[in-house]
């Protein structure tokens, strides 16, 4: 598992990383991941298919409607993008 080293945290930072550790009943090492953890996959992140199902459940979009902008949708293959 990957390891981190911080450098140059000032000895305030540290003391409320440990009593704020303490006050969750954790090691300082173990509240230093779940602060991370947080930071950068926050629980309330809404995922890309779940919001488009939500807002076609919202717009009241049906089967059938679905079945009509298949039938009406452009099929033809695409063109390769070229840079030059």
């Amino acid at each position: 598992m990957p390891a981190v080293t911080i450098r140059n945290l000032s000895a305030e930072t540290h003391r409320a990383l440990r009593v704020r550790a303490a006050h969750h009943g954790r090691s300082t090492e173990a509240e230093i991941r779940d602060i991370i953890e947080a930071a950068v996959r926050p629980s309330e992140r809404v995922k890309l298919g779940s919001l488009l199902a939500s807002i076609g459940r919202d717009a009241e979009i049906s089967d059938s409607d679905v079945e009509g902008l298949q039938k009406n949708r452009d099929k033809t293959p695409v063109a390769p993008m070229t840079f030059e």
